[in-house]
């Protein structure tokens, strides 16, 4: 195959399209690993290029191997760190760590995700999901992309225990850490200061006024520098935590200045990113599959698996990074000590070898293996999590009687080769009629 056509599942413009499910079908037919090359995009420079992993074996060989494929030496974004401070600030976040300091840092902040913690978490998950959809219920349509996006933003908001005056700031930062390369969001400052509590405003001063360096280069907007305004945010929240919250556990459990701030980041974004991202292209392939959308409202029962499936069929994630510690043989490919590999969620999520009719969206299947979540010391802490707000809303936007697309042109979708997510997404129902003939998820 043509080295330009491989390369296109690097470039962010090929995702504002879609996912490129085809091309990975056709490379991961032909073999489970490819060299993809990185080209400039846009203001970024070039990149040394990296190994693409794209069969569910492959992939999860490397995700459960961490001392081959590290998380940490050049940490999990495709793109280098642009400098080596950069580099060692990203070090000192939970995903960027390798056993045994990941194991560490986990232990600290994994209280807050226990059976317990999360069912006293699921009644009040369950009573904003309705009441978002409430909301909206006698207006007939809404953009589902903004109505889902609340949910994580509360969820995260009491987790951390964030007042509800500064969620949007949630928002802000998520954007401009994870829309970077979408101009849409890339600067994104959506709050409105006069509606934050001071602790808010004062963060906000705080946030950088460009986003490039005095010699014209972007600012890494996962930077120190970059996040100013967030982690001013951090620290002054921390003063004076909401006993129990997670913010609460991070400042208890002995962690530096430096982790503290890198555990803020990645539950505030990540943990928002994941279900904002996933859930609208959960609903979209449920609505876009009619005959399984029926089957939903018949069978109310199958809403765990239609869960899992969406979750395959849409992950919320397209790929994430490691580096190999040594040479080492991936999938009959030579890959040299300090090279980039790359693991492919979505390709591997379509593997003909693992899901049968990889292609199809099916509620019924099982088993589901799918990496949505990763696998191995990283799997997801907040995966049940996620899969709760899930099953919120997918059951309560079922309560709307005939729910359907609200446009038949393809919804705008997020630029990155990162997060696979949509920017808008039009539904629509019928407002009159107040109930449906099939009984409730459950």
């Amino acid at each position: 195959m043509d080295q330009v056509d491989v390369d296109r599942i690097f470039r962010p413009q090929t995702y504002a399209v879609g996912v490129p499910y085809e091309l990975f079908a056709q490379l991961r037919a032909a073999r489970a690993v490819w060299w993809v090359r990185e080209p400039a995009v846009g203001a970024w420079p070039a990149g040394p290029g990296y190994w693409a992993v794209l069969r569910h074996a492959e992939v999860k060989q490397v995700l459960r191997t961490p001392g081959v494929f590290s998380s940490y030496l050049g940490a999990t974004q495709i793109r280098d760190p642009d400098s080596s401070a950069d580099l060692e600030f990203a070090r000192t976040m939970m995903l960027n760590q390798d056993p045994p300091e990941h194991a560490r840092l986990r232990r600290i902040v994994a209280a807050a995700f226990t059976p317990r913690a999360l069912g006293e978490l699921s009644a009040a998950i369950e009573e904003c999901a309705r009441e978002l959809v409430n909301s909206v219920r006698e207006v007939g349509q809404a953009d589902f992309v903004r109505l889902a996006a609340e949910l994580p933003v509360r969820v995260l908001a009491r987790v951390l225990g964030v007042p509800e005056q500064d969620r949007q700031l949630l928002v802000d930062w998520s954007n401009r850490v994870i829309g970077y390369q979408d101009a849409d969001y890339a600067d994104s400052c959506t709050v409105d200061p006069a509606s934050l509590t001071e602790l808010g405003r004062t963060a906000l001063a705080a946030r950088p006024a460009t986003r490039t360096t005095p010699d014209g280069r972007p600012v890494n907007p996962r930077s120190r520098a970059a996040l100013a305004d967030m982690f001013a945010y951090a620290h002054g929240l921390a003063v004076n935590p909401r006993p129990g919250s997670l913010l609460a556990r991070m400042r208890e459990g002995g962690l530096s200045t430096q982790e503290f701030e890198t555990a803020f980041f990645l539950f505030a974004v990540a943990g928002n990113e994941t279900v904002r991202n996933g859930l609208p292209g959960g609903l979209l392939s449920l609505l876009s599959h009619p005959a399984q959308h029926r089957l939903l409202l018949a069978q109310p029962e199958l809403l765990g698996s239609a869960v899992e499936e969406m979750l395959r069929f849409w992950p919320p994630v397209v790929s994430f990074r490691r580096t190999a510690t040594c040479e080492v043989d991936l999938g009959g490919v030579r890959i040299g000590r300090g090279q980039k590999v790359v693991v492919y969620h979505a390709a591997a999520n379509r593997d003909g070898a693992v899901f049968r009719d990889p292609d199809r969206f099916d509620l019924t299947r099982t088993p589901n293996d799918h990496v949505s979540f990763g696998f191995g010391p990283h799997f997801c802490l907040g995966a049940q999590l996620a899969r709760m707000q899930y099953r919120a809303m997918i059951r309560a936007m079922l309560e709307l009687p005939g729910l359907e697309p609200a446009t038949g042109a393809p919804p705008g979708r997020l630029v990155s080769n990162f997060q696979n997510g949509l920017k808008e997404l039009p539904v629509r129902w019928a407002p009159n009629r107040s109930t449906r003939t099939a009984s409730t998820p459950t």
